[in-house]
């Protein structure tokens, strides 16, 4: 599925038009981002929590080469699925 057809389908449901469905959805995922990049974690109880998880630095290989690389450490984006997700899978 992607974004359009998830805004149709939120709009469906929702009964409002497709412009306030995508209105929403960017909503909801710009304050994701913003939350995340502040450090802390967006909790949907029974559907699950994003947070933030530190990468750390390690050494890779180039695949065409196999020669060693370092690979910088980061922080990435995390979901767990909550039990109500995990049993409707």
């Amino acid at each position: 599925m992607n974004k359009a057809e998830l805004v149709a389908k939120i709009a469906g449901d929702a009964g409002i038009t497709k412009t306030q469905a995508n209105a929403a959805l960017d909503s909801f995922t710009t304050t994701v981002q913003k939350t995340l990049k502040s450090g802390d974690k967006v909790t949907l109880v029974g559907f699950g929590t994003f947070s933030v998880s530190k990468r750390a630095a390690r050494t890779g290989r180039n695949p065409q080469t196999g020669a060693p690389l370092k690979i910088k450490a980061k922080k990435v984006a995390r979901f767990k699925a909550g039990k109500e997700l995990s049993s409707k899978i």
